[in-house]
């Protein structure tokens, strides 16, 4: 299960500036199987998990002297602790707040030990200390696989050379094109979850693959209890629905439950967003950069983290969408707007949290909405989304012409190609128009 940060890690790993590495996502994206393998890597690997061995926690009351810690560490776990040579790995480490204030001093004083900390809720942790270590800890960002990541493990990584090296002008030859949109097909429908991933590609079982997915769920659920006093559990199941729901359209507090205060809502919501589990995307004006200062706050969408997570709560019949020609079907919930708006999230840089811009104007003689609006250099390319082999572009041609633009692009499950001045790419090549990794 090759994982494209892992690469990034390994820069860390031999940087001469390296800074204390805190590795943030939502549950069961694979930050832990990761970090163990990049501690395959070094002459010795300490994982110290917080929640199984919270015997550790008191070595954190007393003072945050670093060496003080990995000395009873080191006496704890039985293997040495040394500068250049040990890996050492804080899991769930929202299980001792303790911990997440020491991480800045095993950087000032420890700067050669190798130190990672990691946690499923770790972002609540954060927002209740008042600092923990700015400009000397380095945050990398985590999510489920990329559909690249999909195709690695399933040993299939000539074809992401194909995707790299086509373009417009030299689209992939037809045979390759059909087998990667039959991958991709796949993909949209099971998610980039790791182990959903795992069963698909070592066991080749769909039936294994859809009991991973519902438990994942389920457990995605049962951690609600976990994520805020104020707020209840039933209030926060509410919203995660909701999001589903409103799915490929302006995110509705009021559509989520009448009786529900505004301002709850909106708090539930933050914390979804706060938990990895969902992503925001901004209405931008797009008139200049940076789009991130053009957005209305009031005006946004929701996509939920992971499309096979979304189809099982959307309740979608999975193993018969695999049987079914026609691509069409998929329309429903809007999966492939998802899909995209997720791998454009993940192709991003992993050093900092993506934004993801939409556009959309209402008028009484024209309704008109552009899926996704990004950089490409000096120029805004706005990104239309079509589930099928075709689509009408009217919408992305008025804000060319409304924006003075000469380019835009279509994904769709067309090979590439142009269409005028708008550029063809497949859905499954979408990470392509981000270049940051």
């Amino acid at each position: 299960m090759k994982r494209i940060i892992f690469n990034q890690l390994l820069n860390w790993k031999e940087s001469a500036e390296r800074k204390v590495l805190l590795l943030r996502g939502a549950r069961q994206v694979g930050k832990t199987f990761t970090v163990r393998e990049l501690g395959k890597t070094f002459a010795n690997y300490i994982e110290v998990n917080f929640e199984i061995d919270s015997d550790v926690c008191p070595f954190f009351n007393q003072n945050l002297d670093p060496n003080r810690i990995c000395q009873e560490l080191s006496a704890f776990y039985g293997k040495p602790i040394l500068e250049n040579e040990t890996l050492l790995f804080f899991d769930e480490i929202q299980a001792c707040p303790r911990a997440i204030s020491a991480l800045r001093f095993f950087y000032e004083n420890k700067p050669g030990l190798h130190v990672i900390a990691a946690g499923s809720l770790l972002e609540f942790a954060l927002a209740e200390l008042p600092s923990f270590g700015v400009g000397r800890i380095r945050s990398m960002f985590m999510y489920p696989m990329s559909f690249n990541e999909f195709l690695m493990a399933n040993q299939m990584d000539q074809y992401i050379e194909m995707i790299r090296n086509a373009s417009p002008d030299q689209p992939i030859n037809p045979v390759f094109h059909e087998k990667l949109t039959e991958y991709f097909r796949k993909f949209l429908l099971t998610g980039g979850m790791p182990e959903v991933v795992r069963q698909l590609a070592e066991n080749k079982s769909l039936y294994d693959a859809l009991n991973v997915l519902s438990d994942l769920a389920l457990s995605i659920r049962d951690d609600f209890s976990k994520y805020h006093k104020r707020v209840p559990e039933s209030r926060i199941r509410e919203v995660f629905a909701s999001i589903v729901e409103q799915a490929g359209a302006k995110f509705v507090y009021s559509n989520v439950m009448a009786k529900a205060s505004l301002p709850q809502v909106k708090e539930t919501l933050e914390l979804l967003i706060k938990a990895g589990l969902a992503y925001p995307v901004y209405h931008t004006s797009a008139n200049g950069f940076p789009l991130g200062a053009q957005i209305d706050s009031k005006k946004f969408k929701v996509l939920l983290y992971d499309t096979g997570i979304f189809q099982h709560i959307l309740g979608l019949n999975i193993r018969e969408y695999l049987v079914v020609e026609e691509m069409d079907m998929v329309n429903k919930g809007n999966l492939a707007e998802i899909y995209a708006g997720l791998e454009l999230i993940k192709a991003s840089s992993f050093l900092e949290k993506p934004q993801l811009f939409y556009w959309h104007r209402q008028e009484r003689s024209s309704n008109a909405e552009v899926d996704y609006v990004i950089r490409q250099g000096n120029s805004i390319v706005p990104v239309e989304i079509k589930s099928g082999y075709s689509g009408k572009m009217q919408s992305m041609r008025l804000f060319m012409k409304e924006k003075n633009l000469i380019r835009g692009i279509r994904c769709s499950l067309e090979n590439f190609g142009r269409d005028g001045n708008i550029e063809i790419v497949p859905l499954y090549a979408i990470s392509t128009l981000i270049k940051e990794n």
